[in-house]
């Protein structure tokens, strides 16, 4: 009998012990994208073995949030991710073994390596959007569709097949080219401190945070004057500029320099009226450069006119626009103008149909211009009343926007600011106050540059003094250095002669341009023929001036 009962005991143990292994790898999804690559969510880290190689990016390329937001990953980040597992796929010593790219991590880690692994299916392998989202769902995997950057309620999902949709557009019309990216740029421009734009379309579009009267540190943002942008708008044939918040700096200071200016307010957060979306698509499309756009903090309103045209000219869904400009520019498009663009989809295909209808005839010397032509102003009247219809409050004569509006209180612009740069100050290798503190004290150092320039002409003493120049500090400084060195060049014709200097290009810090992603210290021609400022070293010194040949302007700090 005491046999009988161990012998049940010990079956009951191996059927408990089958079951085990056999929920084991259940709970664990393996997916093969090739033969020898495979995608994983697990449970727990993995080792590799003689047969296989495991490996996961879950802590290294995390997304920056604003609030809820925690994806997608923005392009660098991918960028660094393909060419981890490009380099894994050519390796001789793993050519026998399987690569499998896992993630352990939450949900949101999930839907991030899911979309890492399918955009470069996309990208690398031939596969179509809907080929790779497919193998991703194959083992009844579910992932966390994407949201905006607002703090309220979702009001709109953004699923991994909309954003490989959105890749795989790119790939086609040339927005992405990985062979022509450098991702030390990308990441370098970003940055609050260094001017906080992102191209969205190479070549054509620009998105970037408001310019202020005053270069400066404001609650912990720093905020760069026009003159700020200036040579890196050039070098880059970015001639128009359009402004959607309110009037924070005056408008002729980039129209005295050869830029066309344009206004097209609305409200921090909300949609713009058709009569704005209109304008904005008609100066875009008129524009004889490359188009800068800009609201408070270049994420909401810029994201959804911007949207607009990609719609319109290039036929993306709502959904695929609004995941190529957060790819690219993170936390772009929030709230009620997901939903907008969304709205605005059936109507701007059409718009866009008959407009390159209209190219075709015009480039055919078709005799139907007339004809065309009256049927797009038809069309356009037809969805400006339409879409006033469906939103009664949009009177036509009212008033499109009060400056008013976004000076009585912190707006949500403000806010997306603040958060910005206190993320990335703690991500830095240096504090803002050391920041502050290397910009103090470059622009004494300037001061005494200057000094000696004027009262030694060809004089041999050597500048002695030093101070902190970390990347940060010296980011934040050479964007004021360069707008007051701009303004100096524009205003005054005094020339002052320093002699034994040796002009070096700050390789460490700005990088040389590469395609649309460039360095905003190349000396290239502006608007006026003159030269622009270029980092130097002074003899015994690690001070930052001015000099392209025998003379060079005295150097002034940012007023």
């Amino acid at each position: 009998m005491k046999r009988k009962c161990e012998r049940t005991r010990e079956s009951g143990k191996r059927v408990c012990a089958s079951k085990k292994e056999e929920a084991e790898p259940n709970s664990d999804i393996y997916i093969a994208i090739t033969d020898q690559l495979y995608f994983a969510i697990l449970h727990q880290k993995v080792k590799s073995t003689p047969e296989r190689h495991c490996f996961c990016i879950d802590d290294e390329l995390s997304y920056e949030n604003f609030y809820a937001d925690f994806g997608p990953l923005n392009l660098a980040m991918f960028y660094r991710f393909s060419c981890k597992l490009s380099k894994k796929l050519k390796s001789f010593t793993l050519a026998k073994k399987n690569i499998i790219f896992y993630t352990c991590g939450d949900k949101k880690k999930q839907a991030n390596a899911a979309y890492l692994i399918g955009s470069y299916a996309v990208m690398h392998l031939q596969k179509t959007p809907e080929e790779a989202y497919s193998l991703l769902v194959s083992r009844n995997a579910t992932y966390l569709p994407f949201r905006d950057a607002s703090f309220g309620t979702c009001m709109y999902n953004l699923n991994i097949l909309d954003c490989l949709r959105a890749v795989h557009k790119a790939l086609r019309f040339g927005w992405l080219d990985f062979t022509n990216f450098d991702v030390e740029e990308y990441e370098h421009y970003e940055r609050a401190e260094n001017g906080d734009f992102n191209w969205i379309i190479p070549g054509k579009f620009l998105a970037f945070s408001g310019p202020h009267p005053k270069s400066k540190i404001e609650n912990g943002y720093p905020l760069h004057a026009p003159e700020a942008y200036f040579p890196y708008f050039r070098k880059h044939n970015l001639t128009t500029v359009i402004r959607l918040n309110k009037k924070m700096y005056d408008a002729k200071r980039f129209t005295d320099m050869g830029f066309e200016h344009h206004d097209l307010f609305f409200v921090d957060g909300s949609t713009p009226t058709d009569a704005i979306v209109a304008k904005f698509l008609h100066i875009c499309e008129n524009a004889k450069g490359a188009v800068a756009v800009h609201c408070k903090a270049g994420l909401g309103r810029t994201g959804t006119l911007i949207g607009c045209y990609l719609m319109k000219h290039f036929k993306l869904t709502a959904a695929e626009a609004i995941a190529w400009i957060r790819i690219c520019r993170p936390g772009s498009v929030i709230g009620p103008q997901q939903n907008f663009v969304e709205e605005k989809q059936k109507t701007l295909w059409i718009e866009g149909d008959l407009y390159r209808e209209k190219l075709s005839e015009q480039e055919n010397g078709s005799n139907k211009m007339a004809t065309v032509t009256g049927i797009l102003s038809g069309v356009d009247d037809i969805s400006i009343n339409d879409c006033k219809k469906s939103r009664p409050s949009r009177k036509a004569g009212s008033k499109l926007y009060d400056d008013e509006d976004e000076s009585s209180a912190i707006t949500q612009g403000d806010k997306l600011r603040a958060l910005k740069s206190r993320r990335q100050a703690r991500a830095s290798t240096g504090s803002l106050s050391i920041i502050l503190q290397s910009s103090a004290q470059m622009e004494k150092a300037q001061k005494d540059v200057r000094k000696r320039g004027r009262t030694s002409l060809g004089g041999s003493n050597a500048i002695g003094s030093s101070f902190p120049c970390s990347r940060l500090a010296r980011s934040l400084g050479n964007l004021n250095v360069m707008a007051s060195s701009e303004m100096d060049q524009c205003s005054s014709e005094r020339v002052a002669t320093i002699t034994r200097i040796t002009v070096q290009h700050w390789d460490s810090h700005c990088l040389h341009p590469t395609n649309h992603i460039s360095n905003n210290n190349s000396s290239s021609n502006n608007l006026h023929g003159t030269q622009k400022p270029d980092r130097v070293t002074l003899t015994g010194s690690t001070l930052c001036g001015a000099a392209m040949g025998s003379q060079s302007p005295p150097l002034h700090s940012q007023s």
